[in-house]
């Protein structure tokens, strides 16, 4: 991506466009430059795109968990100077911008969820006693797609790098224990936020039915899917992402 990365206090981000605020979350192993097509559309029709670093592997131990994430994204909302913003989680990113909404949902005017943790994930933390096997990690990157041409090797590399960092390891683990201590099951059905969700048919980390389960669950969310695409629908059909998100935003009046 080729945007300044700003730097600020304790903040790292991304920020592009002017007009109505939305937010990017990114995954656990999710770069910011995954939403470079989001940026690039958005930010030229009338929103300004802010993509924070969070801080994933730089927390305390202690703090690597959803709700401190869900806190460190409400610090931020303030630092901006930001009120009804809307919020675009993939994944983990996902996952916190549900639990931030849960929390404050009053700041959030708005929410849009791909490949979502929250009620049900089948990779994160998992599956890397062979992390040492380039090919091992190659193939579990690649299996986050529908095409594994979309894993390129700078994709791969960082996966590699991060899997085969202790620190970053240890980290990633307890992020997925969090997940899982944190399922949202019960807390959806009394979030009134409109939700957007947006799911790849094809997804094997978060699959199909977790996408109808949130659907369910929540009550004022619409469900649209994506065929021959996984768990990164942002990055793989970009074009369409982009234009069932348009869609969405602009029926809703955001």
């Amino acid at each position: 991506m080729a945007h300044l990365l700003k730097e600020e206090k304790d903040f790292k981000y991304i920020e592009v466009g002017e007009g109505t605020p939305i937010i990017v979350l990114h995954g656990l192993m999710g770069g910011l430059s995954n939403f470079s097509a989001v940026t690039d559309y958005f930010s030229r029709n009338g929103y300004k795109v802010i993509i924070p670093e969070l801080p994933i592997y730089s927390m305390s131990l202690l703090k690597t968990n959803v709700k401190s994430f869900a806190n460190y994204l409400k610090k931020f909302i303030e630092h901006k100077g930001l009120d009804n913003v809307i919020l675009l989680g993939n994944s983990l990113g996902g996952h916190i911008g549900l639990y931030h909404t849960k929390l404050y949902p009053e700041k959030v005017k708005a929410l849009i969820i791909t490949g979502s943790s929250g009620l049900y994930e089948s990779a994160m933390g998992g599956g890397y006693t062979k992390r040492s096997d380039y090919e091992v990690i190659k193939k579990k990157a690649q299996d986050v797609f529908y095409d594994p041409a979309v894993a390129t090797k700078e994709i791969v590399d960082e996966v590699y790098e991060t899997v085969n960092d202790r620190n970053k390891l240890i980290k990633t683990l307890a992020i997925a224990k969090s997940a899982i201590r944190h399922n949202m099951a019960k807390d959806l059905p009394n979030m009134t936020t409109p939700i957007c969700i947006i799911w790849g048919k094809n997804d094997h980390v978060t699959p199909p039915e977790v996408a109808l389960e949130f659907d369910e669950l929540l009550p004022d969310s619409e469900l649209f899917w994506i065929d021959k695409c996984g768990h990164a629908a942002m990055m793989e059909h970009p074009t369409e992402f982009n234009e069932i998100l348009n869609g969405w935003l602009e029926k809703r009046g955001f």
